[in-house]
């Protein structure tokens, strides 16, 4: 798929849950870390979403936020997939940070120069790529 969205992703639906006027989708992916998507109940019947189906989710850098010490707290975004930071591309004003996820793939995000400062980013260091279900796309073939 030719998308500009940084992060694909390609998965199994593990389960569909559906609510009133949204779904949630989980999906799995290669090294057993699961993204979850909430999609309308129109896109579950368009694209024909259900357990066991191939899927692409997608999302975009900028929406991705890291995070390397939660401190204690838990936070609401159902997506925290916690790996190894690989890359730091700085820019005039951000910075994109790769991390590799221990099945072997990539989330990207793009923060500012100032959050790469403030946290210490670095390659090598432990980090927890967090984006909420809201921002995932889905995509299927066909």
């Amino acid at each position: 798929m030719k998308a500009s969205a940084r992060n694909q992703f390609s998965g199994t639906v593990s389960a569909v849950v559906i609510g009133a006027v949204n779904a949630e989708v989980h999906v799995g992916l290669k090294g057993g870390e699961t993204i979850v998507a909430s999609v309308t109940k129109d896109s579950i019947d368009s694209l024909a979403i259900e357990t066991g189906k191939k899927v692409i989710a997608l999302i975009k850098a900028p929406q991705v936020i890291i995070v390397t010490d939660f401190g204690g707290y838990r936070i609401s975004a159902r997506n925290q997939l916690e790996g190894t930071i690989t890359d730091v591309k700085p820019g005039a004003v951000n910075t994109e940070i790769d991390i590799a996820l221990p099945g072997g793939d990539k989330v990207a995000a793009t923060v500012t120069n100032d959050s790469v400062e403030t946290l210490g980013l670095r390659k090598g260091q432990t980090a927890t790529a967090v984006f909420k279900a809201g921002a995932v796309i889905l995509g299927v073939q066909g």
